[in-house]
Order: structure tokens, then C-alpha cells, then sequence
């Protein structure tokens, strides 16, 4: 296994890993969403009058349905669709009904789920000083060949590495830097559970540290259940088919980048 992916290993499982990580990535969730007062009064004013079409119309132009539904996002995207299916919007209301209007709010304004707030807070960590080094931006970074990470959009790292140093893959970056003259690029993911959306995100990290093309050393940043010593895809590709491959945790990234 690779130096680096067995560290943090060793830190995930011996260690208060989980302590230390939530300074990296403090997932806290936010205040409940706000909901204009103007469109509430609207959502109001159908519901009293059991006016089935305006009381959908206006609950989907909030960011957030009361109810789960597979139609709703069909609704969302083709609004023409609500008077086309008076059965579909017939059924939504019973239920919205049932709930009544203070159920209806609290399920409007509820908090955005944590795992949709992961994203920028390995960013946010890197800004704050997390390396040692504060990013700079892409002016900055081209002008010498110091010790830089790059401070700039994922989709702006993409295309600077791809006309730098033949990055090929599609997909933006969480990650560039330079350290000891060398660049390395990588994604950075915290893994908050096994199976569907969240294999699907440690198999992009992968496929990007498995790029072949790139002039750069690849790197996966990998935090969370990964590191669990069980039977688990993640933990076993980590330790056997990609244990020769740069893997680790964002707790020991500062080490990596200055050893190498």
C-alpha cells in the first residue's frame, strides 16, 4: 500500500480523525431557507381558496418542494405540464392539504442538507491558510516557480491544466499547486457513506489520478468512510488495485506536498 493512503489509515483508525477533520470540513448546517413574504402570501391566499394550479404554480418556484415527489421535478421543468395533468396536481394537493400550511412552511425552509455543503469547504480550508500558504491567483501563479496553490475556480484549474499540462479529462479540479518545482493536481472528496452517489464520487477521484496524459503529479484527497478497515469497494480498491497511486487525507496533504 502506498505511504500516504497507509497514514491515513493509521490516523483514521487510531486517532481522534474525526475531531481534527471537522476543522476542514465544519459541516454545520445552515439556517433555515428564506422564504419571501410576498410569495408565502400568494402560497397562503391558493391555499385558503383550494386553488389547486396557483398553490403548485407558486410551491414550485421556491427552492424547495414540501413533499417528495417523482413528478415534482417533471412539474418544475415543463410548468406547462401542471394544466395538462389535472390528476397528478389533484393528488399533490390532497396531500399538501392534509400537511396544512405550517407543516407546508417548515418543510419549505428547512436547511439545506449537509452533504450539499461539503463542496467549498475544502476550498475554504486552502484559503484559510490550511497549507501554510495562502492561493494566489493564476497571474501570481505563472510568474515564478515558487511554492503556490492556485486560487480559482474548478473549471478554471481544469483549463489551465489542460493547456499547461495536458490535463485531457472533462471534469473540474479541486485542487493545482506547485511545490518543489513540481505541479500537482488533484480532487479532493469527503466520503460520507458507502454506495450510490457517494462511489460514484470516489470513482471520479480515482479517474483522475489514474490520468495518464497529464504533466503533473495526480492526487486523491480522500476523506471519510473510506478509511474504515471493513469489506467495503472503497477501502479494498484503496489497499489492493490502487495502492500504488497517490491517495490520502486532507489531514496529512501539507506533509505530501512538502516532501516531495
Amino acid at each position: 500500500m502506498g505511504y500516504w493512503a497507509d497514514l491515513s489509515i493509521e490516523f483514521a483508525n487510531q486517532r481522534n480523525y474525526l475531531d481534527e477533520l471537522f476543522k476542514i470540513y465544519p459541516t454545520i448546517p445552515d439556517g433555515i431557507r428564506d422564504i419571501d413574504k410576498n410569495q408565502w402570501q400568494r402560497i397562503e391566499d391558493s391555499f385558503t381558496a383550494r386553488n389547486n394550479i396557483s398553490l403548485i404554480t407558486h410551491l414550485l418556484q421556491l427552492d424547495l418542494f414540501p413533499i417528495k415527489d417523482s413528478y415534482v421535478a417533471y412539474l418544475k421543468r415543463d410548468p406547462d405540464a401542471i394544466q395538462r395533468n389535472p390528476n397528478t396536481i389533484n393528488r399533490l394537493c390532497g396531500r399538501l392539504y392534509e400537511m396544512g400550511l405550517d407543516k407546508i412552511f417548515e418543510k419549505c425552509s428547512e436547511p439545506k442538507e449537509t452533504n450539499r455543503q461539503i463542496g467549498p469547504l475544502f476550498k475554504r480550508w486552502l484559503t484559510n491558510g490550511g497549507l501554510g500558504i495562502k492561493p494566489i491567483g493564476i497571474n501570481d501563479f505563472q510568474k515564478n516557480k515558487k511554492n503556490a496553490v492556485l486560487d480559482a475556480s474548478d473549471a478554471e484549474m481544469k483549463d489551465w491544466c489542460s493547456r499547461y499540462l495536458h490535463y485531457s479529462r472533462d471534469k473540474g479540479l479541486d485542487f493545482v499547486g506547485r511545490f518543489n518545482g513540481k505541479y500537482v493536481i488533484g480532487e479532493a472528496k469527503f466520503l460520507t457513506d458507502f454506495g450510490g452517489h457517494q462511489n460514484a464520487q470516489f470513482a471520479d477521484a480515482i479517474s483522475t489520478i489514474t490520468s495518464s496524459s497529464v504533466q503533473a503529479i495526480t492526487i486523491a484527497i480522500l476523506d471519510g468512510v473510506s478509511y474504515i478497515k471493513t469489506n467495503n469497494k472503497m477501502y479494498r480498491d484503496i489497499t489492493t488495485t490502487y495502492s500504488n497511486c497517490n491517495i490520502m487525507s486532507a489531514l496529512v496533504l501539507r506533509e505530501f506536498l512538502y516532501s516531495i
